[in-house]
């Protein structure tokens, strides 16, 4: 009736997911205690659906995927890794990660002490980039400060600045600035240019000029830097958590020898697999959903695209991250070298994945490289979907490398598995 689209209404879904799963657990408590015997059920009950539910809970993979959801609810240390660092992570990355640069530290040597100085040094301050921590009397105490990091910008003011100003003459100042952190100093030499600019347009009362450019900014107007990392996180987290948790789970078993008592069972290496995946991928689903709420209600970000289309890529993306974490397991005897290995095939995937920096700005062999990158993707999907509202007709591309990663992954993950099993 309203027109709404998924941002007004995002929370129906997982409304309806928990209540879902509360109801299933209850149901399949109950059934539990029944322990109705296959014949009653089949004589109690005609309809083939409930002989179909009858069927699966006398499975072995049931019996599996019960043992697993226990064993993984029962371990809070999994919990936790499920949980914290999901929610920890973006609320660090949201608020603490900005590109933005404000609140600089300005030292001011002024030798004119004029009115145009003072003003000078208004316009720089007058926007909260820079802020003036010290007056100094010299030059050498100015840079004294700059070497000691007390300030990161120094502008030193000549005697005859008014007096150049006046009669028409270029009006020379000195600005020193703390290049330590090249990033920084690009920006807030940036910022000072434009902002000197103006002031010496203003000071000349020279004439509108010929093309008067009027910006309009997309998607995100007002230009929030958290809208672009959220996102991007979101992708880094899920993919490493996804990974490590499959991990710990597989490599857990071999430890505690559980691996080779299931051997003993009568259950196919298919069904030992998939009740492994079947429950890690839930949590996980969890995990997404948990991520988002955070993301809407703490950082405001819009959703703007499909939320089944997102869903349903998330779990693509969930797919290949639990692949890499039992393709890490397969490889490593205990859990020490698979912390190890995870931590260094992570690092690389999440450097070139474009969640910190803009695969743009990288070498031209790099972008190439990331393209190989599961990750650089699911990031690509997420930030079009929810900032832009994009669809399939413009992520086609990401969505279908993407499965062809977690189709590839897998298979060789599977494979190796049940080589293990053998």
């Amino acid at each position: 009736m309203r027109g709404t689209g998924w941002a007004g209404v995002w929370y129906v879904p997982l409304v309806l997911l928990l209540f879902s799963g509360l109801f299933f657990a209850v149901a399949h408590r109950q059934i539990w205690r029944m322990q109705l015997p296959q014949t009653a059920r089949a004589t109690t009950t005609g309809v083939a659906d409930i002989k179909l539910i009858g069927r699966l809970l006398d499975s072995r993979f049931w019996s599996l995927a019960v043992k697993e959801i226990n064993q993984t609810l029962g371990n809070k240390q999994l919990i936790f890794m499920l949980i914290f660092p999901v929610t920890i992570q973006l609320l660090v990355f949201g608020f603490a990660l900005s590109p933005d640069v404000n609140n600089l530290k300005l030292g001011v040597v002024d030798y004119s002490k004029t009115p145009a100085s003072r003003e000078l040094i208004s316009a720089l301050t007058e926007n909260g980039i820079f802020v003036v921590k010290s007056y100094s009397n010299s030059q050498q105490e100015l840079g004294n400060l700059v070497r000691a990091g007390r300030i990161t910008t120094g502008l030193v003011i000549p005697p005859k600045f008014n007096h150049n100003l006046r009669s028409g003459q270029t009006a020379e100042i000195q600005i020193l600035i703390d290049a330590v952190d090249a990033n920084t100093t690009g920006i807030a030499s940036g910022y000072a240019a434009q902002i000197i600019n103006n002031y010496s347009q203003r000071q000349a009362n020279q004439s509108p000029p010929l093309i008067q450019p009027r910006v309009r900014f997309l998607y995100n107007p007002g230009l929030i830097s958290s809208w672009f990392f959220i996102p991007g996180v979101l992708g880094l987290v899920l993919t490493l958590m996804s990974s490590l948790v499959a991990a710990a789970t597989v490599v857990r078993e071999k430890e505690t020898g559980t691996l080779e008592q299931l051997l003993m069972t009568p259950a196919a290496d298919w069904e030992i697999l998939l009740a492994k995946v079947v429950p890690l991928f839930i949590l996980l689903i969890g995990d997404v959903l948990l991520a988002l709420g955070i993301a809407r209600l703490v950082f405001n970000l819009p959703f703007r695209g499909s939320f089944s289309l997102f869903m349903m890529l998330s779990g693509v993306s969930i797919f290949v991250g639990i692949s890499i974490g039992i393709l890490l397991a397969t490889v490593s005897p205990n859990q020490i070298r698979t912390q190890l290995t995870a931590f260094f095939i992570n690092m690389p995937v999440n450097t070139l994945s474009g969640t910190v920096t803009p695969i743009e700005t990288m070498p031209v062999f790099f972008q190439y490289l990331s393209w190989l990158n599961p990750l650089r993707h699911y990031v690509a999907i997420s930030r079009g979907l929810l900032l832009k509202g994009v669809g399939l007709e413009v992520l086609w591309l990401n969505a279908l490398a993407l499965l062809i990663f977690a189709i590839i992954l897998l298979g060789i993950s599977s494979h190796l598995f049940r080589r293990q099993l053998v």
